[in-house]
């Protein structure tokens, strides 16, 4: 069900997130996110050559982390196609100081620590979040495809394992339907 019918109103500003997962060759993960600002109306500029004209991007920025299993950060690379200002090109690299890092509990926060304020770039952390979000979902589900399924066959997973997912929602609440039709051994009624 999409939502109500507006109030009148004008469109003013765009703003684009795609993320996507890969599994590599390698059996790392390539987690990839791309940011993209736009405005329906031409605007004066003076580091874009007087104006940024209406749809073309105001911000566009990419972000690559490559990840292992445990998602520990192996590689980063961010790189800033539009901004607003050419010095906004220069903080990019300084994304490398995410490498080492995990993205499980507490990553928004290591990644606002790191790169708060002038150490980093507004619109590229806040890519951050919805990456590491792909990120389990990719592994997640991607650990049932391709190689990581002979992987599964031939290592095993416990069934007795305890779900990563447990208790991060409303639907892996431990007293969820969910959980009982998924992990009934890790039901716990209310």
């Amino acid at each position: 069900m999409p939502l109500s019918a507006p109030a009148p109103r004008k469109l003013m500003h765009t703003r684009r997130v795609t993320c996507k997962g890969y599994l590599r060759e390698d059996d790392l993960w390539d987690i990839e996110g791309n940011i993209v600002d736009t405005k329906p109306y031409r605007f004066e500029n003076i580091d874009r050559g007087g104006h940024i004209e209406a749809e073309e991007p105001l911000h566009g920025m990419w972000v690559r982390l490559t990840i292992n299993d445990q998602m520990l950060i192996k590689d980063v690379e961010a790189v800033t196609d539009f901004s607003p200002y050419n010095y906004c090109h220069e903080i990019a690299p300084d994304y490398t100081k995410l490498i080492g890092l995990s993205l499980a509990v507490g990553w928004n926060k290591q990644v606002r620590t790191l790169m708060k304020g002038k150490l980093g770039c507004t619109h590229i952390t806040e890519l951050m979040g919805p990456m590491a979000t792909t990120a389990f979902q990719t592994i997640f589900s991607g650990r049932n495809e391709g190689k990581k399924t002979e992987e599964k066959r031939e290592n095993g997973l416990p069934n007795s394992s305890k779900p990563p997912l447990l208790n991060t929602c409303h639907s892996y609440a431990e007293d969820s339907p969910v959980v009982l039709r998924h992990w009934p051994n890790y039901y716990k009624k209310d």
